[in-house]
């Protein structure tokens, strides 16, 4: 079922979690399969920017951690379809919060005013309420000061 990566070597389980969803596209690949199973392909479009070595990388770890179901189908051509497990469905719930902080402190400071959103999957590209400016690659993005 779920490999552990480094057994015994976690200091708190903020720790074990972000083992599982270190990388920069592992996050955005549970945003993607929250919706609905995936092809290969279809999260590749989904998630402009991300390299099929990375994306294949990333799809292997979440798997190998119980986080991603791959389903193959015995079809002619053949066809593989990426899902949440239950395991990874608890695991986006815990992200909600941390996705509100991201709006209400980072997109909220890029909007100068034009409030927040409702939570959920709301807040990522192609899914945005219309309230919601989506932050793009090439946007001017002021950085939130951090307190001292």
């Amino acid at each position: 079922m779920a490999a552990v990566r480094r057994p015994g070597a976690y200091v708190c389980g903020v720790d074990a979690a972000m083992d599982v969803i270190g990388g920069k596209w592992k996050v955005l690949i549970l945003w993607a399969l929250s919706v609905r199973p995936c092809r290969f392909g279809e999260l590749r479009r989904e998630l402009p920017g991300v390299t099929e070595k990375v994306l294949a990388s990333h799809l292997r770890e979440l798997e190998a951690d119980g986080i991603v179901h791959r389903e193959e189908y015995d079809e002619v051509p053949p066809r593989v379809e990426y899902s949440l497990t239950p395991r990874g469905a608890a695991l986006n719930r815990a992200l909600e919060p941390l996705g509100a902080w991201g709006r209400e402190h980072v997109l909220g400071a890029a909007d100068a005013g034009e409030g927040t959103a409702a939570t959920g999957a709301g807040d990522l590209p192609g899914r945005g309420s219309a309230g919601v400016r989506q932050v793009r690659e090439d946007d001017d993005v002021a950085l939130v000061a951090r307190g001292t």
